[in-house]
């Protein structure tokens, strides 16, 4: 067996700039290198990655896939293309590594971690494609010395592929144990069995290479690394395996949705061949705030099935790269760090004193000083804090802003936008239900992208086939006669609208299947540029020919991302109908940026920025909301919005001083703290009707959830209200559920959820998104 040397002098050289140990004992069983953000981690991944092939030429190395290693690649890829480069020689130097001996790329092995299985290669959606166009291309590895996970054509005859013995791309594993019903089934059987043989002889290989030497791989939602999820055995070598829901909805998105990917196979190498040479190094990246428990359970947690990761605590040269998001729940260390402050901020003393009411299931008024016997209690009063006194004042400030959502906003011009469609709805509907209800204020919607990407091929067959059936009917005729499907059109755009809640009101599905045929058609007619009927029937007929061989998750060419943002745009006039909305008090933006590649390119001035900005002058408004991304990662459209809009508004305010106020808001896929919400809005069980009504509704598209959070199984209705719910929760543990049930206010008394919202001056907001522009622009 090969021994690896997995010293490190990047490592050392990135733990002296911050000031941090690599471990903080007892609590941390595994080595942590902690970054500020997303692109450093890349970045330190990448120098650390370098300094390994240089020191282990020929060596065995594994890469991940997906959108998390995207710094890395551009890291990786930047430094190997322009070693010879001054700026380059001087970086490495810095960090340790020998700027005169650049590594033979072409000498390495490259082991493929993981794949979906069944999966045809040649698709973009494949790991192999990936491998191939973003390491072997870019980092200059040898295709032939590639060990690559390629079965497509597996115990099948000439000519043929698994894909016509799995047709709906799921295989039945229980087929390894059971006698086949059919033919097919004897196939199919032939197939997995052929299948267990590859892996048996994938992972032979991989140990007769004496092991993988480098290792980097990201942690799934359950906690898993490579694809093996939570429950897999330690001992565990190359396989077909199932997968659990939670890596199934962060599949979705790959696969073309969650019908697709829920109980799909995968080929995976096991946990034992990670970690079966001992001097493996061994890295597991992870950015972002939504990381931080299956991090911190990785790390705090002795070896177990639960946390896959916990595998590597045997391995020296393991290690966690982290971003300080990521880190945010491993509490020792983030006393350190709070200990090398000179002052402790409001913020983190209201943080700690409410998570221990919630700890300790106490209101924040009845907690004593023998409630703060933790690591975090005892560093506030290490701090000379009057921690009862200080959770006195956090009660009553609570209270003030509770008191601050409930206030009637009155002559003030919003602008609320949005990422995609729904990203308003789900952050704050139930507080616009209120704001909407005095004629004194005005109310613009903006969503920034055009979301095709969360609608799926089969929903747009559908409503082709529904258009199809009104076509050859007389009001259809009538309607072109009369000029109603002009594009450009908002009177007529608004008919279509209203004429589906017409539909809605009557319980009729023909005028709702009539209204939804009226807007396709109008979109057809909008990208065709022609109200020819033959026109039309052949833009049809040619939408029918490409889904029929797209496979699911493939990129979608222009007319077809069209299309299904259209969709999304109908949905979500739809919803601001049932305020009285009209489509001039709606604008979709479809910002450029948003692609739909695996890697988006950033905001730009003149295509996406300038174009916000004519918007912001045009409705010149008191309030603007936005959703807010705390890291550069996890739904990365969202944190580049909030930059596009940041630039935009710094523009209008140079030529506009006012005084703007911003709202940040999240929905399902982050949440505040209740020490971060300035504004606390309750929610009333009418509020979560209408929500999850008005959802279900118009979001035809998002109905069935083909694109969901791996925390929940379910339209995101469902998780936003359970979302505030659960923030209710919280709160009424800090306040007392008396506070709520006895109150004199009747909506107080009502309340069963709660939102909760930032309330930002400019300056306050673009020092939010000034701290991560720079991150990004280090790149």
């Amino acid at each position: 067996m090969r021994i690896y040397d997995y010293s490190s002098t990047v490592e050392n050289v990135v733990l002296k700039q911050s000031n941090l140990q690599p471990q903080y004992m007892p609590e941390e069983k595994i080595r942590v290198i902690e970054v500020p953000d997303f692109p450093c981690l890349g970045k330190t991944a990448a120098l650390r990655f370098i300094e390994w092939c240089q020191k282990n030429p020929e060596g065995v190395v594994s890469l991940p896939t997906g959108k998390t290693p995207e710094h890395f690649i551009y890291w990786s890829s930047y430094i190997l293309e322009n070693w010879n480069k001054k700026e380059v020689k001087r970086m490495l130097e810095s960090y340790g590594i020998n700027s005169s001996s650049k590594p033979d790329m072409r000498s390495f092995i490259f082991v493929q971690i993981d794949e979906f299985f069944p999966m045809n290669p040649q698709h973009s959606n494949s790991f192999v494609w990936y491998i191939k166009n973003f390491y072997v291309k870019k980092f200059g590895f040898d295709e032939k010395k590639a060990l690559l996970i390629n079965a497509w054509t597996l115990s099948c005859q000439p000519g043929e592929n698994l894909g016509e013995l799995f047709p709906d791309g799921k295989m039945d594993l229980s087929l390894r144990y059971r006698q086949p019903v059919n033919k097919l089934e004897q196939l199919q059987q032939k197939a997995i069995l052929a299948a267990d043989r590859y892996a048996m002889e994938y992972e032979q290989k991989i140990r007769e290479y004496g092991g993988i030497g480098f290792f980097l791989g990201g942690i799934g939602p359950d906690g898993h690394i490579g694809f093996n999820i939570r429950g897999s055995d330690h001992f565990s070598t190359t396989r077909l395996t199932p997968i659990n829901y939670e890596t199934a909805a962060a599949a979705a998105g790959d696969l073309g949705g969650i019908e697709i990917s829920r109980g799909k196979i995968v080929f995976t190498i096991g946990l034992a061949t990670i970690s079966f040479n001992p001097t493996t190094t061994a890295i597991i990246i992870a950015a972002g705030e939504s990381k931080a428990s299956v991090v911190r359970d990785a790390i705090v947690n002795e070896p177990d099935i639960l946390y896959p990761a916990t595998v590597l605590q045997k391995l020296k040269g393991a290690c966690f790269y982290l971003t300080s998001g990521a880190v945010k729940l491993l509490k020792q260390r983030s006393i350190e760090k709070l200990k090398k402050l000179n002052t402790v901020n409001q913020f983190e003393i209201n943080r700690i004193i409410i998570d221990t009411a919630v700890k300790k299931g106490k209101t924040l008024e009845s907690l004593s000083e023998n409630d703060f016997k933790d690591i975090s209690g005892k560093f506030l009063i290490e701090q000379g804090i009057d921690v009862t006194k200080a959770a006195k004042d956090i009660s009553s400030v609570l209270k003030k802003k509770i008191e601050k959502g409930t206030k009637t906003i009155e002559n003030t011009v919003f602008l609320h936008t949005g990422p995609h469609h729904d990203d308003i709805m789900l952050g704050y509907m139930p507080y616009i239900i209120h704001l909407v209800r005095t004629p004194l204020n005005n109310h613009y919607f903006a969503t920034l992208t055009s979301g095709f990407t969360s609608v799926t091929n089969s929903y747009v067959i559908f409503q082709l086939k529904n258009l199809e059936n009104f076509l050859n009917k007389k009001d259809f005729e009538k309607l072109l006669q009369q000029d109603y499907f002009d594009p450009s059109s908002n009177i007529a755009r608004m008919r279509d609208v209203y004429h589906y809640l017409d539909g809605v009101a009557a319980n009729s599905v023909d005028i709702k299947n009539e209204a939804q045929a009226r807007r396709m058609m109008r979109n057809i007619i909008a990208i065709t540029d022609s109200e020819n009927i033959t026109v039309v029937r052949k833009k049809i007929s040619w939408y029918f020919g490409y889904f029929e061989n797209a496979y699911p998750g493939k990129k979608d060419i222009q007319d077809v991302q069209l299309l299904k943002g259209m969709i999304r745009e109908w949905e979500e006039e739809l919803l601001w109908a049932h305020l009285g909305f009209n489509c001039d008090h709606i604008f979709h933006m479809r910002l450029p940026f948003y692609t739909g590649d695996i890697f988006t390119k950033q905001p730009q001035l003149k295509e996406d920025i300038i174009p916000i900005l004519n918007l912001i002058e045009k409705i010149n408004p008191d309030i603007i909301t936005v959703a807010m991304d705390p890291e550069a990662s996890g739904p990365d459209t969202h944190y580049k919005v909030f930059q596009a809009i940041a630039r935009a508004v710094e523009l209008y305010l140079k030529k506009n001083p006012k005084n703007l106020r911003i709202w940040g808001y999240r929905n399902v896929w982050y949440r505040f703290h209740p020490a971060e919400a300035d504004i606390i809005v309750p929610v009333s069980m009418n509020s979560f009707a209408i929500m999850k009504n008005a959802f279900n509704i118009c979001f035809g598209s998002q109905t069935s959830a083909s694109f969901p959070s791996y925390e929940y199984d379910g339209p995101f209705c469902d998780l936003a209200q359970k979302i505030m719910v659960e923030q209710y929760s919280l709160l009424k543990v800090c306040l007392g559920r008396d506070f709520f049930y006895t109150n004199s206010i009747p909506r107080l008394r009502a309340t069963r959820g709660l939102v909760f919202l930032k309330d930002m001056n400019p300056d306050e907001f673009f020092a939010q998104a000034r701290y991560l522009k720079q991150l990004t622009e280090s790149i």
